[in-house]
């Protein structure tokens, strides 16, 4: 006998939550805490769960039915607080269009490739991706095969440009660091250091591009990480083995802030007053920090809600013009 669907029910279990809560994890909810979104969102990946309503629409081929998504690295969890802004931007918009929408998440080559034949099958009207990985294959494949597909950030590779044909959603990361540099240098620090991403990964270069074109020559210290608080943490350990005297760090991501924060604490360094700390991305509202980050915002449920937009509203073609959200410095008590 063919093994059971896994249901909402079957997520709470796992994720040892309520169903209300899974629901409104599911589906995007704002009401929902990042620890429990997390929690629900690993149990519905592990699970293989789609929820009824968008698996109805996804199966019947019926106009309206968008698929998200989540492709991340073999063995990270939902750490990014992003993640969910953009999940609550994706949800607001398909409601509001009436359209019905399924999670799926892909975490190895098997996984990408059973999803790419299932949303190829039931041909759906499109795909919102979201992927940490630094070139996500299933763009291409989906591509390949004829299916819409939007990804949250600059994807790996692409030059910007709509003669690309890769539809996106991005911040302005480079101006944004470099905002938020020329900021501490107006403050009258001297001895910047910088916590980055990735460097493989679009996201991470631009916003260490944005870091060096705001020193203008002046030299600079460097620490690679990898999005997650340890990775920061373990960032700003090696930025001060390197330069002990240095004044402030600039941080890719607030994930890798809240790291670097913790380490400054621990080797006795008052933040801000013997080094000031900026961030990347404005989550202070799902993983608040003490003292309080500041930091670069960039509207990741607007561009959630642009995601969407773009995908139904380039119906039939097969170039989407990249849409590139603007960023600010949010002053808080860091910097």
């Amino acid at each position: 006998m063919a093994d059971r669907r896994p249901t909402l029910e079957d997520v709470a279990a796992r994720a040892g939550v309520g169903r209300g809560t899974a629901s409104r994890a599911i589906n995007g909810s704002a009401r929902v805490s990042e620890r429990a979104r997390t929690a629900v969102l690993r149990a519905a990946r592990d699970l293989g769960y789609t929820p009824d309503a968008a698996a109805r629409a996804l199966a019947s081929g019926r106009p309206g039915a968008l698929a998200v998504v989540l492709a991340e690295e073999p063995g990270r969890g939902f750490e990014q607080p992003y993640l969910g802004q953009l999940l609550d931007g994706i949800t607001a918009a398909a409601g509001t269009a009436g359209t019905a929408v399924a999670l799926h998440c892909a975490r190895t080559r098997g996984e990408r490739a059973t999803v790419a034949r299932r949303l190829r099958e039931h041909r759906t009207e499109g795909v919102l991706l979201l992927s940490t990985l630094p070139r996500e294959p299933l763009a291409g494949l989906l591509r390949r095969d004829g299916v819409p597909t939007v990804s949250a950030g600059r994807p790996g590779g692409s030059a910007g440009g709509a003669a690309d044909g890769a539809g996106y959603v991005d911040a302005d990361n480079r101006g944004g660091s470099r905002r938020a540099v020329e900021y501490l240098v107006g403050c009258g620090r001297r001895r910047i250091a910088a916590i980055a991403g990735p460097p493989e990964r679009s996201v991470g270069a631009d916003r260490l591009a944005g870091y060096r074109r705001a020193l203008d020559g002046r030299p600079g210290t460097v620490a690679f990480g990898d999005f997650t608080e340890a990775g920061g943490l373990l960032a700003m350990r090696r930025l001060l083995a390197r330069r002990p005297d240095l004044d402030a760090v600039f941080a890719a991501s607030d994930v890798m802030a809240a790291g670097a924060l913790r380490e400054l604490e621990r080797q006795g360094r008052r933040v801000p007053d013997d080094v000031a700390l900026v961030g990347f991305e404005d989550t202070a509202a799902r993983r608040p920090t003490l003292p309080m980050l500041t930091t670069v915002h960039q509207p990741t449920e607007c561009m959630g809600r642009a995601m969407v937009r773009m995908l139904l509203g380039s119906a039939g073609s097969d170039v989407r013009e990249p849409v590139v959200c603007d960023t600010g410095l949010v002053l808080r008590r860091t910097a």
